[in-house]
């Protein structure tokens, strides 16, 4: 049985490199990926990528702008830790803005609806810029080419079968 895997592109498109992820998922729309993988922009709707992992999935794959201190257009695979995960507000309930995305404050927000996903991954880029401004910086549009790559290997090891106990 695969794995259900989600790939998310989230950023905001009027803030020069902060669109990143959108503009990775939009390459990723041309690439035969296996069954169970869904990809989608997201842009900056938080609340909505929490309902829709509420749908049941196994994995999931942020695609983000991420400051790093590295050189613009390095790209970086993370793990977070999703135990520590938790951001609650005055009455238990994540803080969260509806028109902003917080990757820390969707995953507390999904574990406050009673959802789970069991492994999470970022694939992030150091940006340039993060001023209002439509386009990628030239060194951060030239990383979304092996950004999209990465993703497709990452999915593919996700969703494959597990075998004898062990991911091949």
């Amino acid at each position: 049985m695969s794995r259900r895997v989600l790939v998310a592109g989230i950023g905001n498109i009027f803030q020069s490199d902060d669109a990143f992820g959108v503009e990775v998922v939009g390459r990723l729309a041309g690439r035969a990926l296996p069954p169970g993988v869904r990809v989608e922009d997201f842009g900056i709707r938080g609340v909505h990528l929490a309902y829709e992992l509420l749908e049941g999935y196994d994995g999931l794959v942020l695609i983000d702008a991420v400051p790093m201190g590295e050189p613009p257009g390095t790209l970086a695979l993370i793990e977070p830790e999703v135990a520590a995960v938790d951001s609650p507000g005055l009455d238990g309930a994540p803080v969260v803005d509806a028109h902003t995305m917080q990757p820390d404050a969707v995953l507390a927000t999904l574990k406050w609806l009673g959802g789970s996903v069991a492994s999470i991954f970022i694939i992030g880029c150091q940006p340039a810029d993060l001023r209002d401004g439509m386009g990628l910086t030239p060194d951060v549009a030239a990383a979304v080419d092996g950004a999209a790559q990465m993703c497709c290997d990452l999915v593919l090891e996700m969703v494959a079968p597990v075998t004898k106990g062990v991911h091949p």
